[in-house]
C-alpha cells in the first residue's frame, strides 16, 4: 500500500499527520509515503514553525521532502521561506497522479 498524506491544519492538528509519516517510513508501515503541505500549515512551517519543522527534519532524515503548494505560497508571499523547508510546486496535479498511481489519501 501507498500512502498520500495530505496536511493542511496550521495547528496542533496537523502532528498527528507528520507523526504518522515519519513512523511509517520508519517502520516500513506501508510500501511508500507522500507528504503534501496544502494550506494553514505552510504559512506556519514558512515562519519556522518548531511543532512541524522537526518533523521535516527527520522526514529528510528517511529521504522524503515534502511537497508544499505553490499557489498558496505565492498567493500568500512566503515562497521564498518555506522553499528552506519543502519543494514548492503546484500540487493538484501531484494530487491527482498519486490518487491514479492508487495512493490512498489520508487528511490532517
Amino acid at each position: 500500500m501507498k500512502v498520500l498524506v495530505i496536511i493542511s491544519s496550521g495547528d496542533e492538528r496537523a502532528l498527528p499527520g507528520f507523526m504518522w509519516s515519519v513512523n511509517a517510513l520508519k517502520y516500513g508501515w506501508v510500501e511508500d509515503v507522500e507528504v503534501i503541505l496544502f494550506g494553514p500549515v505552510e504559512e506556519a512551517i514558512a515562519r519556522g514553525d518548531e511543532r512541524f519543522v522537526s518533523w521535516i527534519e527527520k522526514l529528510r532524515e528517511l529521504g522524503k521532502l515534502p511537497v508544499a503548494c505553490k499557489r498558496i505560497a505565492e498567493e500568500e508571499s512566503f515562497e521564498v521561506s518555506l522553499q528552506r523547508y519543502a519543494r514548492v510546486e503546484y500540487v493538484g496535479r501531484i494530487i491527482a497522479d498519486r490518487l491514479k498511481e492508487g495512493y490512498v489519501p489520508m487528511t490532517f
